[in-house]
């Protein structure tokens, strides 16, 4: 008999989700190669003209990138197509509209997906809204042009992208490149002898491979300039705009596989949702691309709220949407997310200091700071957050507090801390609002993958936006000594000035109010030389706007001021839900066999408060007796708070575990003739499937306990006694 996996693996080649040929790559390639894909924007483009194509909008089946040294939890090679296959069939995901042939970049979560992604959001919102006092809010989707426009994301929220003159498929520039230079240096490693770790294949696979097909790897040996010069492009990929990624497809040579020609120059591509809003289309809209702006624009009312005091952060969890030029990596790169994301609102006069930076400051991280990625290397250096604040690593105490505490919690969750790393932005792919920025990469079977995003806005977004409108998005804060203020002082002559310019009048007035100090100063020289000044207006004329002396007057005034006015500078750590329970998945799965190791068995080791359902509960028969007692027992497990199935078919115990040991269920408790005379039931442990018993009281004690995180299953064997029978088969793991 095949082992399951193995026939798993049969039955599911065909599925999009699975099917193709990962890349493989020794563990130093792997190290130099492994940036991909970011949950943030890098390197937001210029606007450029509609384009005269469009992305089709078929379902076409891509191989997906694979890394050959992602393990499980136990150490194991992880086969993804077996894990993949795993969680469709027991319902943690689906791709949507699937009976109508599904569409890229869009998935649905089953019961277990939906009660995984809830308790990671409760933890979420323990571990930071409750644990900092921050502000929740809960913001519309729906943003009108004008905000985005404001912000910068209709202009620069893109991504570069190419089309194969053949066959006009869409492809996303740097993707293409990274992933054929990848493919050339397989080749080379092949053609040098060096083993290639893959997974077993049969003779006539391995046959196939010798031609070389459309997505197929020619062993071509490398002069080793070359090889040191793709390793390098690939450390610092996504630092390329899109004329240097057109640089590097000619001068490389790089050719699409499916049909060996060179795609078009890459051109940007907004990826946001565009919508009108209302039945005559006048107000045009899109669906949001992040959660933070609804947060900037409610700051006046959250600072009211939050009696004026600063330091203070809000908080938002909800969906988001980006149309993702080639999404084919499952959960990692999709169309619509759950995002949660915190806007810390600090003065930046302060140094961006924080309260309780002390209590991290001996959290140890990983990082992979611009200055190494940009010398082709990715080796991480290990350091404490203080040490890193210190040396100027980190650059404020604020950033550093916020990166240690979203270490804390993907810890607390289940993922794998031997699997995060944290990695500075370069110049060239920071976002177009950030000063700083810092990823929190998961390690997964695609490689190093960004989840947590940790950006220095500074005062980005509340000075655009209070420009644009004239909001005072700025605090007040009352001084201990007056102090005494010499500046340029702007005069308007508001009863000529909005006759004479109408409907721009407001926007010119507000251009004006927030020039700076030095802008004033030249204001005034143009002034007294011409009688009248120009300044910019972006949307007004042709950008540029004449006022004359007769309606504006710059004097140089000194006044005694009591009240300091600022616009806060904010650090956001922004989350992305979905990858990471895809990460939390990957890194909590493993399988083991039975004795006679016919029969391999999927297990998801979830921490138990991020377990789908906490307890199994399974009666050792179908004897109608043993209804009661279980209904009995799921009521008291409801009571204390802890979710429970039950499982009453008719397989055998040791199959009903072994299916929800797939589902991350931690507990099962088995309700049996035993139980009939005194009461007792046995309570098993997922992982080591090790066995207590005790009066239902004390397990139902026991669980809310293990649940809670207040003792361990060692500490429950020591106080309960240890039970031996009706042990299932099924402890060796391989």
């Amino acid at each position: 008999m095949k082992p399951l996996l193995s026939l798993i693996l049969t039955r599911r080649l065909s599925s999009p989700l699975v099917a193709g040929t990962p890349l493989h790559s020794n563990n130093n390639y792997t190290s130099v190669v492994a940036p991909l894909r970011r949950l943030h924007r890098p390197a937001f483009a210029p606007s450029t003209p509609r384009l005269k194509f469009q992305i089709p909008q078929t379902n076409k089946k891509k191989p997906e990138k694979m890394s050959t040294d992602a393990t499980t939890l136990k150490g194991q090679p992880l086969d993804r197509a077996a894990l993949d296959a795993m969680l469709r069939r027991r319902l943690f995901y689906t791709p949507s509209f699937e009976i109508y042939g599904g569409v890229s970049g869009l998935y649905d979560y089953g019961p277990p997906g939906c009660a995984l992604q809830a308790n990671v959001i409760d933890l979420w919102r323990k571990h930071f809204i409750l644990e900092e006092d921050m502000l929740e809010v809960d913001c519309t989707v729906l943003t009108p042009h004008d905000v985005l426009k404001t912000s910068g994301h209709v202009d620069k929220f893109a991504d570069w992208m190419c089309k194969d003159p053949k066959n006009g498929e869409i492809l996303r520039a740097d993707h293409f490149v990274e992933d054929i230079l990848e493919q050339r240096l397989k080749g080379d490693k092949e053609a040098r002898g060096l083993k290639v770790e893959e997974k077993e294949e049969t003779d006539k696979k391995k046959a196939a491979k010798k031609k070389k097909n459309k997505g197929g790897v020619e062993a071509v040996r490398l002069d080793d300039a070359v090889v040191k010069e793709y390793e390098e492009i690939l450390a610092q990929i996504d630092n390329y705009n899109g004329e240097q990624l057109g640089e590097l497809i000619k001068k490389h040579d790089l050719r699409n596989p499916a049909t060996g020609l060179q795609p078009t120059p890459p051109v940007s591509f907004n990826l946001m949702f565009q919508t009108s809003i209302g039945p005559s289309s006048n107000l045009p809209g899109y669906l949001r691309p992040e959660t933070a702006q609804g947060q900037f624009l409610n700051f006046a009312k959250l600072l009211e709220f939050n009696t004026g005091q600063m330091p203070f952060a809000s908080a938002s969890i909800g969906k988001s949407y980006r149309n993702e030029i080639s999404p084919r990596a499952g959960l990692l790169r999709v169309r619509e997310f759950l995002m949660a994301e915190i806007e810390h609102f600090v003065d930046p006069e302060g140094h961006k200091k924080h309260a309780r930076f002390h209590e991290v400051a001996d959290v140890e991280l990983a990082f992979l700071d611009r200055h190494t990625q940009l010398s082709g290397s990715t080796v991480v250096k290990k350091q404490t957050i203080g040490q890193a604040v210190k040396e100027g690593l980190v650059d404020n105490e604020t950033l550093g507090y916020f990166l240690a505490r979203i270490l804390l919690f993907l810890k607390k969750i289940g993922i794998d801390e031997k699997k995060i790393r944290f990695r500075q932005h370069m110049d060239n792919e920071m976002a177009h609002y950030a000063c700083d920025c810092w990823d929190a990469e998961l390690h997964t079977s695609a490689g190093w993958v960004e989840c947590v995003g940790c950006a220095d806005r500074s005062a980005y977004d509340l000075s655009v936006h209070a420009k644009k409108t004239g909001a005072p998005l700025v605090v007040r804060q009352r001084l201990e000594e007056p102090i005494t203020i010499e500046e340029w002082d702007i005069a308007i002559d508001k009863k000529n000035f909005g006759p004479f310019y109408k409907k721009d009048g407001k926007t010119i007035e507000n251009a004006l109010l927030a020039t700076t100090q030095e802008q004033r100063g030249e204001l005034v020289k143009q002034l007294e030389e011409n009688g009248k000044v120009v300044i910019d207006v972006p949307g007004v004329n042709d950008g540029k706007v004449e006022v004359s002396k007769d309606l504006l007057a710059i004097k140089w005034v000194k006044r005694v001021e009591n009240v300091r006015e600022y616009t806060p500078n904010v650090i956001e750590p922004s989350f992305g839900i979905g990858r990471i329970l895809y990460s939390l998945m990957e890194h909590n799965y493993w399988t083991r066999a039975s004795e006679g190791g016919d029969e391999a068995r999927g297990v998801l080791s979830f921490p138990p408060a991020v377990a789908p359902t906490k307890v199994l509960i399974v009666p050792l028969s179908s004897n109608k007796d043993f209804t009661p007692e279980v209904r009995k027992l799921s009521q008291k497990l409801r009571s204390a708070g802890v979710s429970s199935r039950i499982d009453d078919s008719s397989a055998s115990i040791g199959k009903r575990y072994s299916r929800n040991d797939e589902l991350g269920t931690p507990f099962g408790v088995t309700v049996d003739f035993q139980t009939l005379k005194d009461g007792t039931v046995t309570l098993r442990e997922r992982d080591s499937t090790r066995q207590v018993r005790a009066e239902e009281d004390k397990i139902i004690a026991a669980i809310k306990a293990l649940v809670e995180g207040t003792k361990t299953w060692q500490d429950v064997e020591g106080e309960l006694p240890i039970f031996e029978g009706q042990q299932e088969v099924e402890v060796v793991v391989r």
